[in-house]
């Protein structure tokens, strides 16, 4: 027997419908959301254990169906197939605000699905999903800080405009996609038509208002619906092991961080703990296979925490970053074009220890690409697609096809440029611009947009502007903050914000927040 309960809000002039009690009552968590015609069935589910991985393994799937617009999929099985780019980057998207939220030590499998039942393009599904993600688990008994939500922000003739339907967004100058909670906006992406940072910010302001009444709503339906949080096992360090990784190898970790080469950080920081970790097999010889296993991670874990915890003292107090330079201070620059003869246009982007290769090429208007999604046919005549190789930082692994990270990368700087190229009319070709990173340190989204603005010019396509693009950071100590330009990679994955900004000299073109 179903208990059904039903939850409406007005969200300007269009409703918003939670049924809670209906669907998938064997997970943890559902709720089927309706947004006027859009449908989104977003549903969790947890392991009955810890899992053994050391780190969090969340699963965020966001699936578009054909029959949610009517339409039967083409090619020979006429079935759904591999996620589509929309598919992919609206998954990311909702993993990135719902990610940091959980508590410290929990390590649970858990996967969130969003299945599109009906759509109405207008009436967003990507943030319906977004909604009903964050919903699902606030129902269930699942650990989760939120609620958060989301919405797309536009601008037309100078007014905001919440969630604007696609003829709206054809003549809007700003394309913003932010979520948060009811406190704080800790995702933003967008890209716009060249606007200055305070149309930007105003822009960001104005989505948090409605974020906020979303909020609100799930709040409501929580405080009606919700479970009680369950018993759930954390992983925390004891204190002993912590101790004694301190004393084994403390000092020597903190003298590592300050070493101001990439490679030669890494190497140093990997050896001491490499040293500590068979120091405690060693001493504990004994131990059966999985809890020596799990001590090797706790051991593993300090070192990590000991390097983090140095790099920010050394920011925050010293205002010295790990390869020596100032807070506000840029890595080398140099930059290359035209280095290959066959190709139409070339062009590589080094900043410090990252680099990227862009490599463009011209074809016809016969050669665009078609998006075959819940909406009409779509062509799309401009691409820039990103290459991240294992070697690029040192490494050996699988070479299989795009994933998440190279997609929703690829997608930003092919967001930073667009705002740049001639229209058909103009410049009657389409344009794929590939970039293949060949070196990182962070921020080689950004060389890309940087290589990949060269690489067009040097096949002679006629962009308005140059486009550039920088990472910044933020660590944040207590009632004290530091702000870093152009961030390097040990800065982004210790630091407290990854704030990444494309644009030509006289306004933004893309933004990223995390």
């Amino acid at each position: 027997m179903s208990n059904v309960r039903l939850f409406e809000m007005n969200f300007d002039g269009r409703k918003l419908v939670v049924e809670h009690g209906e669907v998938a009552k064997q997970a943890a968590g559902a709720v089927l959301v309706r947004y006027d015609d859009t449908a989104v069935l977003s549903v969790c589910a947890i392991g009955k254990k810890p899992a053994t991985a050391n780190f969090f393994p969340l699963m965020v799937m966001y699936t578009e169906k054909m029959y949610a617009a009517g339409k039967i999929p083409g090619g020979f099985l006429k079935r759904e197939g591999r996620p589509s780019d929309n598919e992919t980057l609206t998954s990311r998207l909702i993993d990135r605000p719902i990610r940091p939220l959980f508590p410290k030590g929990f390590k649970y499998d858990l996967q969130i699905i969003n299945t599109v039942i009906s759509a109405d393009t207008d009436k967003t599904p990507e943030m319906t999903a977004m909604f009903g993600s964050s919903l699902c688990l606030g129902v269930s008994d699942i650990p989760f800080d939120g609620p958060i939500a989301g919405v797309n922000v536009g601008r037309v003739n100078g007014e905001f405009i919440v969630n604007p339907t696609l003829e709206q967004m054809e003549q809007s100058d700003i394309e913003l996609t932010i979520a948060g909670t009811k406190d704080a906006v800790n995702m933003v992406e967008s890209s716009a038509k060249i606007v200055n940072e305070e149309d930007m910010l105003q822009a960001i302001m104005f989505g948090h208002g409605w974020i906020k009444k979303l909020v609100a709503f799930q709040e409501e339906i929580i405080a009606e619906v919700g479970k009680e949080t369950g018993e759930y096992e954390y992983k925390v360090v004891a204190e002993e092991v912590h101790n004694k990784v301190v004393e084994l190898v403390g000092a020597e970790l903190i003298e590592a961080v300050k070493i101001e080469e990439k490679l030669a950080r890494g190497e140093a920081t990997d050896s001491i703990t490499n040293k500590a970790v068979e120091q405690f097999e060693a001493d504990n010889a004994g131990l059966d296979k999985d809890d020596l296993r799990s001590l090797v991670e706790d051991v593993k874990s300090v070192c990590s925490t000991l390097v983090q915890q140095e790099m920010r003292r050394l920011i925050s107090e010293d205002k010295v970053r790990p390869d020596g330079r100032k807070l506000d201070e840029l890595r080398a620059l140099e930059s290359k074009k035209d280095m290959f003869v066959r190709t139409h246009g070339s062009a590589m982007f080094t900043r410090g220890q990252t680099q990227a290769l862009a490599l463009t090429t011209l074809g016809s208007l016969s050669e665009h690409k078609k998006i075959d999604g819940m909406d009409d046919m779509e062509k799309k005549t401009f691409m820039l697609h990103y290459n991240f190789p294992q070697y690029s930082v040192g490494e050996t692994g699988r070479y299989t096809g795009a994933g998440r990270r190279e997609i929703g990368h690829g997608m930003l700087g092919e967001r930073a440029l667009r705002q740049v190229m001639p229209t058909e009319e103009e410049f009657p070709y389409t344009v794929r611009v590939v970039s293949e990173v060949l070196e990182s340190n962070g921020s080689s989204s950004q060389a890309t947009i940087c290589a990949g603005s060269m690489s067009l010019m040097a096949a002679g396509v006629p962009i308005k502007a140059p486009v550039a693009g920088i990472a910044m950071g933020l660590i944040k100590e207590g009632d004290f903050y530091s702000i870093l330009t152009d961030i390097q990679g040990m800065e982004d994955h210790y630091g407290d914000m990854d704030f990444k900004v494309a644009g030509t000299k006289d306004g933004i073109t893309a933004l990223q927040m995390d």
